[in-house]
């Protein structure tokens, strides 16, 4: 099921010409995970740009934060097709929803 289920997410990113960019959401309290490197994989393979987007981020200290995005950023640098800025968000807090929002914005652009 699971290979079924990365074939058909392939077929449609490889041909969806029109989408400028994916955002792949990551939880702040537990940084990327393995799940996380194997989207990014598929996202690398079929050449979609994506961002990488911590959320919960009031969830963790501050000091924390800035671990997990400095962890973050390493991730992305080593990867084709992401995006070299994190955004950290909360729902809850409305931290980062305005970079979010202006960030959809530029790549639609």
């Amino acid at each position: 099921m699971v290979r079924q289920w990365r074939y058909l997410v392939n077929d449609f990113l490889r041909g969806r010409d029109v989408l400028k960019r994916a955002l792949v959401l990551i939880d702040a309290r537990h940084g990327v995970k393995d799940v996380d490197r194997e989207i990014m994989d598929m996202l690398d393979k079929a050449a979609v740009s994506y961002r990488l987007v911590l959320t919960k981020a009031d969830k963790i200290k501050a000091t924390d934060l800035a671990t997990v995005t400095d962890a973050t950023a390493g991730e992305a640098r080593k990867r084709p097709a992401a995006h070299p800025d994190i955004i950290a968000t909360s729902s809850e807090k409305g931290m980062g929803l305005p970079e979010l929002r202006a960030a959809v914005i530029e790549a639609i652009g």
